[in-house]
């Protein structure tokens, strides 16, 4: 397990030495108190810097396991379901056999709550907590990277070239595989990067990464025993798209758009406490293989997550303006998912309301995003 120290979740004897290290941790404390008071961080840093220190110093006097840093993380996964979601539903769970270990891959639009969501259901349908991949990217600032591994996150190195790239997406196979082997449930999301333009694709790279372990063996072979379960999450309201939708029209304009050392923390903060609208996560069945083209692979993933996907009156209505404005034709399959959902006055001017309150180019990059789900459901 040693090969693994790099990239690997901490383990309870570990515990201890880290929530000390983040308790020293000025960026840490920090970031805490803009999280909680962002007004007063902003004039009286250093006082708030030492109450915030005071509050978790209590709040983790008895956390001396993963376990117990886990039920604090719980308390606030609580907090955020009542006051950023108006529903918190599931689907498939059934499937699941109490006891056996799956790789969740799951669509990706929230770099925190997607896999803080699949997780919660799996708590609260009985099964043991899972270990969930991050890439390495979102971990520029050192507490971010003890945080996440304190909650059974294990890194995912997209920064590495070369040689050295091979040689982490390897080890990474045979961490995957060994945690569904001897240890827990795994989620990774279906590509990197999140599906800021709300179309969800499976990259058959992931595919091929997760075969790499037994390199002799079929691809469809080896990724049977991961006993792979295709994860469908749904938002009726994204946290973060007014973020996206501006990222995605400065590429367009530019060609490129730059990331700072905050863009990440930014978005993670607006996901977290942001509003979610009615969340579903649908778990679909084991993938049973018997082909070894990770493109085909790739496919049967896609299908039910798109299958699982819940549409929300968002989805409805940006659809029925794109059709207004002309910008796609309709078809059975479109009409036939535009009445699935009765849509409420009151949910109508709220949509047209946000839409109104941003320029056109974001306007238009929003329908589209929203748009997306329902388009590619009517595709299957």
């Amino acid at each position: 397990m040693e090969r693994f120290s790099e990239i690997r979740p901490y383990r309870d004897s570990e515990v201890k030495k880290v929530i000390s290290r983040l308790l020293e941790d000025a960026d840490f404390l920090d970031t805490v108190a803009n999280f909680v008071l962002p007004r007063l961080a902003t004039f009286f840093p250093a006082l708030l810097r030492f109450f915030i220190k005071k509050r978790l110093i209590k709040q983790t006097r008895a956390v001396d396991t993963v376990a117990s840093m886990q039920a604090v993380i719980a308390a606030y996964m609580e907090k955020i379901v009542n006051e950023t979601t108006t529903s918190l539903t599931h689907s498939g769970l059934e499937r699941l056999t109490i006891g056996r270990n799956y790789l969740f891959i799951s669509n990706h639009r929230d770099i925190v709550m997607d896999p803080a969501f699949v997780n919660y259901v799996l708590y609260h349908g009985g099964h043991d907590t899972l270990q969930i991949a991050i890439g390495d990217n979102l971990l520029k600032r050192p507490f971010v990277s003890d945080l996440m591994r304190l909650n059974r996150s294990f890194i995912v190195k997209r920064s590495a070239r070369g040689r050295e790239l091979l040689s982490s997406l390897q080890l990474l196979s045979e961490y995957i595989h060994n945690c569904i082997d001897n240890e827990s449930s795994v989620w990774i999301a279906q590509s990197e990067g999140r599906a800021k333009d709300g179309i969800d694709r499976t990259d058959p790279a992931l595919l091929k990464m997760l075969a790499m372990a037994d390199r002799k063996e079929p691809l469809g072979d080896v990724l049977g025993r991961l006993h792979i379960v295709p994860v469908s999450i749904s938002y009726g309201l994204d946290a973060c798209d007014l973020l996206k939708a501006e990222e995605l029209c400065q590429i367009e304009e530019t060609g490129s758009y730059e990331k700072n050392e905050d863009t990440d923390m930014k978005s993670i903060v607006k996901g977290v406490l942001g509003q979610k609208g009615r969340v579903h996560v649908a778990f679909g069945q084991e993938l049973k293989l018997s082909n070894n083209d990770p493109q085909i692979v790739a496919k049967m993933i896609d299908n039910q997550i798109l299958k699982g996907y819940d549409l929300s009156c968002n989805n409805i209505l940006a659809t029925e303006k794109i059709l207004e404005l002309g910008l796609i034709e309709g078809n059975e399959n479109i009409n036939e998912l535009l009445g699935k959902l009765t849509i409420e006055t009151r949910d109508r001017e709220d949509f047209e309301a946000r839409l109104n309150a941003v320029p056109d180019n974001i306007q238009l990059r929003l329908l589209k995003t929203y748009a997306n789900p329902l388009l590619e459901i009517s595709r299957l």
